[in-house]
C-alpha cells in the first residue's frame, strides 16, 4: 500500500512539472518562471521593526542625547500590519521644484538638495512648474535623469558630514540601509500620497519645508511644527501636484511604503535614481549577457 502511494506521489509531481512547462516555449522559460517565484518569496520577507515605550539615553560625538521611544521591534506607530506603515492624515502640502528661486515663503532656493548639491544638473535642469511647460508630467524642454514625482519631508540624517546620533535609534530602515558613516538611508526613499480618492507615489529627495531635525512627526506621532505655510509638513513636485490635481495649500495624507508596494505608474518612467528604472536596466543587461553568451539561441 505504501508503495502505491508513493508511485501516486511521483507521478503527481512528474505531471506537475510537466504541465507548468508546457506552458513555456523552453527551459529557458521554465527557468525564469521559476526564478521569478523565488523573487516574490524572497521580496515576502521584511525586517522586523518594534517601537518601545521607554526613553533611549545614548552617547554620541561624546555628547548624550535623550531621545523618544526607541525602535526594537514590530508594533510601532508606523504600521498598521505588518510591512505597513500608517497614514500621517490631513498633512498641509506645498509645492516645490528643481531650480525655484527663493520667495517669501520660500527662503531656501532648490538648486541643490541636501543630499546633491548639483541637484539641477543631475536632474538634468529647470523642472519648469508651469503646466504650459510641462506635458505627461515632465518638462517639455528635456527628459528628466531623476524622477520626476520627488517630494521632501522636514528631517535629514546627516549633519555636518556626519550620520545624526539618533537617526539608528528613529529610522525603521535603518540597520538595513545603513552603509556608512554620512551616508543617507533616507534618499529615494518611497512615499504614497493621497489626495481625494487618488494615491500617487514617489521619492523622498530633499528636507522639508523649512526644517531637518522633525523626525518625531516624520516617523512619529507628532503634528508638523508652526511655519510660514500654514504648518506644511509635506512639499510634493510638479508631477505629483499635477497627478492628484493640487492647489498650492491643499491637504494631503501620506505613508511610507516598500517597494513593493508601489505599483506600475508614471512615476516609473523616467531616472537614475528611480527604482523602477534601475530594474529595469538590471534586467535588460542581464537579457544581453544571456543572448551574447548563448548566441541567441535556448539555453
Amino acid at each position: 500500500m505504501l508503495a502505491k502511494y508513493f508511485s501516486a506521489l511521483v507521478l503527481l509531481l512528474v505531471s506537475g512539472n510537466a504541465l507548468a512547462q508546457s506552458q513555456y516555449e523552453s527551459s529557458t522559460d521554465f527557468a525564469k518562471y521559476a526564478m521569478k517565484l523565488r523573487e516574490n518569496a524572497l521580496l515576502k520577507v521584511e525586517p522586523k521593526v518594534v517601537m518601545s515605550p521607554t526613553k533611549t539615553t545614548f552617547t554620541g560625538d561624546g555628547q548624550r542625547y535623550e531621545t523618544g521611544p526607541s525602535l526594537m521591534g514590530r508594533s510601532n506607530s508606523l504600521f498598521t500590519g505588518p510591512g505597513r506603515y500608517g497614514w500621517k492624515s490631513n498633512i498641509v502640502t506645498t509645492i516645490f521644484w528643481i531650480g525655484e528661486r527663493p520667495s517669501g515663503n520660500n527662503p531656501v532656493p532648490n538648486d541643490r538638495s541636501s543630499w546633491d548639491r548639483y541637484w539641477s544638473s543631475s536632474y538634468g535642469g529647470y523642472d519648469n512648474p508651469d503646466p504650459a511647460g510641462r506635458r505627461n508630467f515632465v518638462p517639455v524642454s528635456f527628459i528628466p535623469r531623476q524622477n520626476p514625482f520627488y517630494v521632501a519631508l522636514p528631517y535629514n540624517d546627516v549633519e555636518g558630514g556626519r550620520t545624526k546620533p539618533e537617526a539608528a535609534q528613529v529610522i525603521p530602515w535603518f540597520k538595513q540601509a545603513f552603509v556608512r558613516d554620512g551616508q543617507t538611508v533616507l534618499k529615494g526613499r518611497w512615499l504614497a500620497i493621497r489626495h481625494g480618492s487618488r494615491v500617487c507615489y514617489a521619492q523622498w529627495e530633499d528636507c522639508g519645508p523649512f526644517r531637518t531635525d522633525h523626525w518625531q512627526y516624520v516617523f512619529g506621532n507628532e503634528r508638523p511644527r508652526p511655519n510660514l505655510n500654514q504648518g506644511a509638513g509635506l512639499d510634493v513636485s510638479p508631477a505629483v501636484r499635477d497627478f492628484l490635481g493640487l492647489g498650492s495649500k491643499d491637504a494631503c495624507d501620506w505613508r511610507f511604503v516598500e517597494f513593493r508596494e508601489v505599483p506600475q505608474g508614471p512615476w516609473g518612467m523616467y531616472g537614475d535614481n528611480n527604482t523602477f528604472v534601475i530594474l529595469r536596466r538590471q534586467s535588460n543587461e542581464r537579457f544581453a549577457r544571456r543572448t551574447l553568451l548563448g548566441g541567441g539561441t535556448n539555453e
